[in-house]
């Protein structure tokens, strides 16, 4: 008997966080965050709906805080089984954790509340972890297990199970997030085939990116037309991946003069340290990145370029005159050195705040990006009067053609679609999208829904 639970990431975006249950072992797939208004965040502190201890597993798909955010709350209630990932993960889940403890302790301290995980249960979680390659297989008693790349941050997974051998073997896959190829530092994406069951995300499920293919081209423009104002250009981002792409296209742009040379600060200690990072692994990049790393082409430097990591060289960007560029975290403007930066420039008409990720509903970056015509930061209300624009082609995640064609390579085995990590009508719209054109039975979870597969 195989029975699939869902504990997050069903009709919401953030929180992923799913259960499988087999005659000879519990998997847990992914244990995230929930990171949304106060009334969902609570949910992080809830007791687990199942018993820690009794997990022999948890396969990680990539380090995003919404996919391990709570990974050292299992540690801390008991868990004590093997933790898999790629080697880039580990490293990024560690960086990561640690810098999320810094802000929930924050925030505990101006809610008098408590935090639900500390830096000995980081400490545990991290010794049980173990990297893998993708495309090697490795076992769970008898369940078989393969990470391939799924193209969304350097090391970043899909997880593909086979329980059972023979003609009594089920195939399950599990997405994570998948990417949105081609990128300019990542190879494609794999794709899955043969698989019974598919539990795949829908941030993006039922909206189209803009032409990948144009993005540099419109960030150049965005460039040149905040200039020609004398203004300042501003960009929310997420310190994996989008961050480390925009370094990567700054660099081309300034070699090849489309750009003038102005001071573009990286403004985000987690982003840079995350790029550090980064260097580590060229086998993860595409070929042409990796030839330029190896040439000692520093992908992620340029003239021009200042990496503010202390608090007192980011207050000093302040003193330098328009034009520039300040790439700031966080990338939904829910905190972070982008707030300060938000409050300074964004009542001036000459200045562009840019967006390249998605924007979670509720967050500051939300309002903004739907027109708001001032928000409160730091409990201050601040006028709009900035051009806000976006560029979809940068987003990590596959638009929801990307996610049909995903699971259109795999279709003809498939006996059930779980459509998850979406807001209600975007995974909704990919449900409706896949029973329609593919004739697959698709449903998207609710939180606590079990199946029999």
């Amino acid at each position: 008997m195989i029975r699939l639970f869902f504990y997050g990431g069903a009709q919401e975006v953030t929180g992923a966080c799913y259960l499988l249950e087999t005659d000879h072992a519990r998997i847990l797939i992914d244990c995230g965050m929930f990171q949304c208004p106060r009334f969902c965040e609570k949910k992080n502190v809830e007791d687990f709906p199942f018993d820690p201890a009794s997990i022999d597993a948890l396969i990680v798909t990539h380090a995003h805080i919404d996919h391990i955010g709570r990974v050292p709350k299992l540690a801390r209630h008991g868990f004590r089984g093997r933790i898999y990932s790629t080697h880039p993960t580990k490293d990024f889940a560690d960086l990561m954790l640690r810098d999320s403890l810094g802000i929930l302790e924050k925030e505990a301290r101006s809610e008098n509340e408590s935090v639900f995980y500390d830096e000995k249960n980081i400490d545990t979680a991290l010794s049980l972890w173990e990297g893998k390659k993708y495309g090697e297989d490795f076992f769970i008693k008898s369940t078989r297990v393969r990470l391939k790349n799924a193209a969304h941050i350097l090391g970043s997974a899909i997880v593909e199970l086979t329980i059972g051998s023979g003609t009594d073997a089920k195939s399950i896959v599990f997405t994570g997030d998948l990417g949105n190829s081609p990128t300019p530092l990542l190879d494609p994406l794999e794709y899955s085939t043969g698989a019974q069951f598919l539990v795949i995300e829908s941030a993006y499920g039922d909206r189209v990116h803009e032409d990948r293919t144009q993005r540099k081209t419109k960030l150049e423009r965005v460039i040149e037309d905040t200039f020609r104002r004398g203004g300042t250009l501003i960009i929310p981002a997420f310190s994996l991946e989008r961050t480390q792409e925009l370094l990567y296209e700054f660099n081309e742009l300034a070699e090849n003069r489309r750009i003038p040379r102005v001071p573009v600060f990286l403004d985000s200690p987690l982003a840079i340290k995350a790029t550090r990072i980064y260097r580590k692994y060229p086998l993860y990049f595409n070929e042409e990145a990796e030839a330029l790393l190896r040439s000692g082409d520093d992908l992620f430097r340029f003239p021009g370029l200042q990496m503010t990591e202390h608090t007192e060289e980011s207050k000093s960007i302040n003193e330098v005159p328009s034009p520039k560029i300040i790439i700031a975290g966080a990338g939904m403007m829910q905190g972070g050195r982008i707030l300060h930066h938000a409050k300074r420039y964004l009542p001036d008409p000459k200045n562009t705040l840019l967006f390249i990720g998605y924007q979670a509903a509720g967050s500051i970056g939300r309002r903004l990006y739907d027109g708001a015509d001032s928000v409160v930061i730091h409990g201050e209300t601040v006028p709009v009067r900035a051009t806000i624009k976006a560029i979809g082609g940068y987003s990590a995640h596959a638009d929801s053609d990307a996610l049909f064609d995903f699971v259109e390579h795999t279709a003809d085995t498939l006996q059930k679609i779980f459509v998850v990590q979406g807001e209600p009508v975007a995974a909704l719209y990919l449900v409706q999208r896949v029973r329609d054109n593919l004739g697959v039975d698709a449903v998207a979870p609710k939180y606590g829904e079990s199946f029999a597969l």
